[in-house]
Order: C-alpha cells, then structure tokens, then sequence
C-alpha cells in the first residue's frame, strides 16, 4: 500500500529569512512596450498587494515590484505583455540599488545637472551670520566657479549656548544672494516642522549627520519635490546611509544626492576620517550621485584641498566646501572654513584632476543682471 510522501519541514537559517525578508522583484520592459503594457504590469503589482515604483530611462522601463515578493514565482509577470525579464533584488535598499537603475541618476538642479559627467561644486559658509557675509561669500564663490551657494541658518550645535543660526533671516538673506548670483541655495533642515519654511525658500534640502537617521524627517522629506542632499552620519555604515535615502526614495522623491562627509574614528588629528573609499563602494552599489564634503571629513583649512583633488580622483560627483571671508571671526566652522582665494585656488586644482578623469567641472549659469 503507497502512502503518501510529506516533505520535512524547511527550516531556515536566520541569514536565509533575513534574505528572503529582503527580495524585491524588478521587472524589465521590453525597448518597444507600450504605456499600456506598463500600466497593465503596474496594476499587476499592485493586485498582488505590492507597491509599484516605476523608473523610465530613455532606453529602459524597469518597474519595482515592493514588498514581501519571496513567495511570488517570477512567472506571474514574465508571462505579461511587454516584459523583457523578471529579477530578485535581495540589497535591502531596493530603489537606491544599481540593480533597480543600472543607469547613473542624473537630475537638473537650476542651471546645472548633478549625477552626470559634471562634477558640481556647492561652497559657501558654515552659517549665515549677516546679510553682508553671506552676500560677500556668495559673489566671490560664484567668481572662483561654484554652482550653488550653501549656507545654514538652523544650526545642529553639540552646545545650546553656540550660534544656532539666524532662521528665516538668514533664509531672506539667502534669497538674495541667489537673485544676485543666480545660484540656488543648499540650507540644512532640522525638523519636519520646519519644512513649510524651507521649501519656500530653498532649493535643495540638506540633511545633516546628526539627522541621518530621522525616519519621520526623512519621510517627510520624501512627499516633497525638493532636490535632497543626505550626509552620512558620524558612525554609520553605507547600507545604513543607503537604507536612509530608501526612506526619502520610497516617498517619491527621487533627487537624492549622498554625501560622504567623514566617520568618527579613533583618529584625533583630524575631525573626523575621511571615507574615500565610500565613493567608488557607493557608486558600484547605487546610481545615486556621490558628493563629499573634504571641510567637515578634516576639520582643518590646510587639508581641504588635498582630500578634494582626492575625492574627485575616486569618482565623486561634487564637492561641498566650507568658505569664509574671514574663518578666524566666523560664528561656527571657522578652523575648516576657506578663505575665498584659496577656494579659488583649490578650484583650478580639482578642475585639472577631472581632466584626467575624462570629466569636467560644471559650467557656471550667470544671472541675467547688469554687470554680468
């Protein structure tokens, strides 16, 4: 008499429910697939009780399929019309992964492209501290060839007593500075509260390292529009730094840009370390673009142009620099803070380095004003 076989049951390890946890699917368009194609593949995501993100290069549609995919049999969209191919993603960052967008983000960023060939260059002071400062700075970075004039006016101190920063002062000042030099604006933002705010002056959001990991303030950050510039925290890992961006990414928002900035380490005679290996590891593993920060990553004026010329070399796709015309009295960030002549300088020196990287620094756009 046959009876009947009973599989013993499976059990897995905690690496293997942690992978299956993780599985993604990403589906590949056919080149000719109709917009019909697509939205049927969409709706057949979301019927399965996923959630659909869809990125349209100009070759190539791949379509996300989000959530707890691991019990889906690829067969359930490679059999629809228009599908090219149906893969896993088991990153845990799924739409910040190379495997999601093998293609370079590249987004515009008024008057200039950022994730492209151009290395961009972001420079300005540590914080606004009056209207003629920040006015000064912003034409004299604008002349040695930056693309965006950065400046803080809420201020993350380790201090309470320190300079927190002028508010919405310092975000008129701001403003003005950017109507004169035709320079958008990249100012760090604290809190969800302050969002209505600062998006109504600025053009590019900057989370700092403290806010790394700020889930609300991230998924805040990604309901808006807004271009984002996401700084690694002090002791994060890169999967904890992508995972960060998956945040904003997952909200919608899909102008993210990351930023190495230094780790905290044992080392002392420095700020902070410099993480230049965190840009070729981060542009193997995401298509979002990479910019390091060689002001906070020292700490001391005197190495900001070596680990610029450094971070250009290895990959990076921009540059933000701390200037200041005069570092000795400024109100924060003064020992790493340049002067404008050697920001200058350090621009002619990171303009030869990306030549021989075959790529160039970003043109800069000129306002339509007299005397320009």
């Amino acid at each position: 008499m046959w009876s009947r076989y009973v599989a013993p049951e499976r059990h897995y390890s905690t690496t293997e429910l942690i992978k299956k946890e993780e599985e993604t699917m990403l589906i590949v368009m056919k080149p000719n697939s109709t917009p019909q194609q697509i939205e049927n593949v969409i709706q057949k995501i979301k019927e399965a009780g996923l959630a659909a993100h869809l990125s349209q290069g100009v070759e190539t549609t791949l379509i996300g399929a989000i959530g707890e995919t691991h019990d889906l049999p690829t067969e359930l969209f490679e059999v629809l019309d228009g599908v090219d191919m149906v893969k896993r993603i088991t990153q845990p960052f799924k739409l910040a992964s190379r495997q999601f967008d093998p293609e370079n983000s590249i987004f515009p960023i008024d008057g200039f492209q950022v994730g492209g060939n151009d290395i961009v260059l972001i420079a300005g002071p540590c914080a606004v501290e009056s209207r003629s400062q920040i006015l000064e700075t912003a034409q004299a970075v604008r002349e040695a060839g930056a693309n965006a004039l950065r400046g803080g006016v809420f201020k993350p101190r380790t201090s309470p007593y320190s300079f927190q920063g002028l508010g919405e002062e310092g975000l008129e000042y701001l403003a003005e500075a950017r109507e004169e030099t035709g320079m958008p604006i990249v100012v760090e933002i604290m809190s969800q509260n302050q969002l209505d705010l600062m998006t109504k002056y600025v053009d590019v959001l900057q989370v700092g390292a403290r806010n790394m990991q700020n889930f609300n303030l991230l998924r805040t950050i990604g309901e808006t529009r807004k271009s984002v510039l996401l700084k690694r925290g002090l002791s994060a890992t890169i999967e904890e730094l992508l995972m960060s961006a998956e945040y904003i990414l997952a909200g919608g928002n899909k102008q993210v840009m990351l930023c190495e900035r230094g780790i905290r380490t044992f080392e002392t005679s420095t700020r902070n370390t410099t993480d230049i290996n965190a840009i070729p590891v981060l542009k193997n593993l995401t298509h979002l673009p990479v910019i390091l920060d060689p002001s906070h990553a020292t700490g001391h004026s005197d190495y900001v142009a070596a680990i610029a010329r450094a971070a250009v070399a290895a990959g990076a796709d921009g540059l933000i620099v701390e200037v200041h015309p005069d570092p000795a009295h400024a109100a924060s960030d003064g020992k790493q803070s340049l002067k404008p002549e050697k920001f200058a300088e350090m621009v002619k020196q990171v303009k030869a380095i990306a030549e021989v990287m075959g790529r160039r620094i970003a043109p800069i756009k000129k306002p339509v004003i007299a005397g320009w």
